[in-house]
């Protein structure tokens, strides 16, 4: 793991960690290169790292980066993710995950999923990644939400903003009992009612190209950052965990969806410590 200093970690901390992997991607390639930009993006100079919520995280010492992962290919590099991530919530911190695709975001559930008990999930996306496999890879970035479901690492889980629902998906989410809520069908102040604990998981593509061009998968009809972000400022139960995945640098346009993840970071934080 590269992390640029030793750092202490307490309990009920927001640990930056950035899993740079985009060996499952099935369309294009690049999201592993973006850890280290959404971090240049959250400290460049044009922006301060107030949160919506008023918190200074430039000042807060419950926010931690303990860098990115130096991960292997295959089976290997899933088991380091497990491992990492393992490390991390015995010590009870909050993990805050930068992908990579979003096929990172199983081996991170296979953790958390097992250290809370009912827990729920809230996950931002135009595709529901509920293939049982996808070109015969069942550890596809289109497949992760099958697996976390067949393991039952959740109690719940709800899809958002998704906008390429195929017949294929829609039995497999009826089979996990999944609740999808289409682009089409967002109201202004959604509210989901959550009872307990809660993850989310940002796929950068769940907003419409305008916001993020720099995304593999270009699903026009998306929402806004600004619809996303009134999602989660409503949330009303602890967030216990959040990754965000699929920003691919290489089609971005001057830096915007760079900036735009690290607003989503600075925004999940300020919501865990707040």
């Amino acid at each position: 793991m590269k992390t640029s200093q030793p750092v202490h970690l307490k309990p009920g901390d927001i640990v930056i960690l950035g899993v740079p992997s985009d060996e499952n991607s099935t369309f294009m390639r690049g999201s592993a290169k973006a850890p280290p930009l959404i971090r240049k993006a959250l400290h460049c100079g044009s922006s301060n790292l107030f949160s919506e919520f008023g918190l200074d995280l430039g000042k807060a010492d419950q926010f931690q980066d303990i860098g990115d992962l130096e991960l292997k290919n295959g089976t290997e590099g899933f088991g380091q993710i497990v491992a990492s991530v393992s490390d991390l919530v015995s010590k009870d911190v909050k993990p805050l995950i930068l992908g990579g695709d979003h096929a990172i975001t199983y081996p991170v559930l296979k953790v958390i999923g097992a250290k809370y008990k009912n827990l729920n999930i809230l996950h931002f996306d135009a595709h529901p990644d509920l293939y049982d496999h996808f070109e015969g890879n069942k550890l596809a970035h289109a497949c992760p939400f099958a697996r976390i479901m067949e393991e039952k690492l959740a109690g719940r889980l709800v899809q958002v903003g998704i906008r390429t629902l195929n017949d294929h998906q829609k039995k497999q989410s009826v089979r996990f009992n999944t609740e999808i809520i289409e682009a089409r069908d967002i109201e202004a102040n959604i509210n989901f009612n959550f009872d307990g604990p809660l993850y989310i998981s940002l796929d950068i593509d769940v907003l419409d190209p305008a916001f993020a061009p720099g995304i593999s998968h270009h699903e026009p009809g998306g929402l806004s950052v600004r619809e996303v972000l009134t999602i989660i400022q409503n949330i009303e139960v602890p967030i216990i965990g959040a990754d965000i995945v699929e920003y691919n640098p290489d089609r971005d346009i001057n830096d915007m969806t760079a900036m735009v993840a690290a607003k989503f970071l600075k925004e999940l934080a300020g919501k865990m410590l707040t």
